[in-house]
């Protein structure tokens, strides 16, 4: 993806930026971001994919954009990325903020607006506060829910043809407990301001679809085919 590429040039100097900068990069009301959460194997990138080809959304995964930033030759992240993925554990927030902020900027039509999907993004309450706080806030957040044991079975599927260093039981499992400990927060923190949509993601894939259509349309979104 293109705008992945410019985007990972980026990110040292977009790092720095966003620790000085004050108030939001953009405005909410030309950048509808919404986040979508479900633990690992729940179908987040499955239900994106689906929504981008009708609906007109930018589809950005935090996780694809760390893996393509840690396979750039002269990455001063690379390193640094692959060892948190490797444990299972959460890159600093700085790196997948960076990274996140400048693939949204690469995917904004001329008048500066757009409709994004962040996949797998925020991990941590203070991920949450920091991009709401100084990159966009928030719309919703798309919550899909799911049992370890069904996403077990999914990864490890995956993992067949993946190629991904993390699709492995123990890399799974270390996933699962992180998701439990920091990303369910993040999950309550929403819910209790009205900003979560939950949607049971063990039904066949396009019931699931219809569910996520149905709750998007509630919140005021429409395909492309009715704008």
């Amino acid at each position: 993806m293109p705008a992945v590429e410019k985007s990972q040039g980026a990110a040292p100097d977009a790092a720095k930026e966003l620790q000085e900068r004050q108030g939001p990069l953009f405005d909410p009301a030309k950048v509808k971001v919404i986040f979508v959460l479900g633990g690992p194997g729940s179908g987040k990138g499955t239900q994106c994919a689906r929504l981008v080809e009708h609906w007109g959304l930018v589809h950005l995964s935090a996780g694809d954009l760390l893996r393509a930033e840690q396979n750039r030759e002269g990455s001063q992240y690379g390193e640094l990325i692959a060892s948190y993925i490797r444990e299972g554990q959460i890159v600093p927030q700085e790196v997948t903020i960076a990274l996140l902020q400048n693939a949204i900027q690469d995917n904004l039509g001329p008048s500066g607006s757009g409709r994004v999907l962040v996949d797998g993004f925020p991990r941590k309450m203070d991920q949450a506060q920091l991009f709401d706080s100084k990159v966009c806030p928030s719309q919703f957040t798309l919550f899909l829910q799911c049992t370890e044991e069904v996403m077990l079975q999914r990864l490890m599927k995956r993992g067949e043809t993946s190629g991904r260093a993390d699709d492995n039981v123990e890399s799974i499992k270390k996933r699962f407990q992180t998701f439990v400990e920091t990303s369910m927060p993040v999950v309550e923190y929403y819910r209790e301001q009205d900003k979560v949509v939950e949607v049971d993601s063990l039904k066949p894939v396009e019931e699931v679809e219809k569910k996520i259509q149905e709750a998007l349309r509630e919140k005021g979104l429409r395909p492309t085919s009715e704008s």
